[in-house]
């Protein structure tokens, strides 16, 4: 039997939220309302140790650079080429952002697979937080990151990389769809329903039928 919160995993959006493959909600942080996303980078500022970064400006349009359905989880700042930068740690990716103050953006992306090695040292009360890499943009120095974000920021970027080795392995390792999967069924509704070949009616009574409503 396939349940609603299912259905709702592979189709369609409520509010400002969107459902991962398990029917878990996740804030929608690329196009949610804009004060309630505030709210939700505060939290994880303060979840990450740093919650006085002067990066107002990138914080601003970092919605505009997130993919659809990318999770923000983690939030710092610190001094690389010469400027403050925000340093984000995402579901899949760390993206550096720095807003010039009257226009210009510099970013940098690693996905997180691609990330060799994340580590960090403290002074008095600052910190460095090194990122390793085998891609092009080489490795990553962000100095100058408030003491007590170096090592709880490192700690998330590495159980984060871990997280996502571990669900790549379950994906390749799940058994394929087969035609008789409910999920599947759905999914090819909802499909068919975005491209016109369902009416609204007739998407309701498929659904309902798969749903045992």
């Amino acid at each position: 039997m396939c349940t609603l919160k299912t259905f709702v995993s592979s189709y369609g959006k409520i509010n400002n939220y969107t459902f991962d493959n398990n029917g878990e909600k996740m804030f929608d942080f690329k196009n949610g309302d804009e004060k309630e996303r505030a709210e939700k980078f505060k939290e994880i500022s303060k979840a990450s140790g740093d919650e006085s970064f002067g990066v107002k400006k990138e914080l601003k349009v970092l919605p505009e650079h997130l993919m659809d359905n990318e999770q923000v989880i983690g939030l710092t700042s610190g001094m690389y080429d010469g400027n403050t930068w925000l340093v984000v740690l995402t579901d899949n990716r760390l993206l550096f952002l720095d807003k010039g103050m009257l226009y210009g953006l510099k970013q940098v992306s690693v996905p997180l697979d691609q990330v060799t090695s994340v580590s960090g040292s403290t002074g008095l009360m600052m910190g460095d937080i090194f990122v390793n890499t085998s891609g092009a943009q080489g490795n990553v120095k962000i100095e100058m990151v408030i003491k007590k974000a170096v090592d709880v920021f490192v700690k998330m970027v590495q159980d984060q990389i871990g997280k996502s080795k571990n669900q790549g392995s379950a994906q390749v390792s799940a058994p394929a769809q087969t035609a008789d999967d409910p999920v599947a069924k759905l999914e090819k509704l909802a499909e068919m329903l975005e491209k016109g070949l369902l009416t609204e009616e007739e998407f309701a009574v498929q659904k309902a039928k798969l749903l045992d409503l």
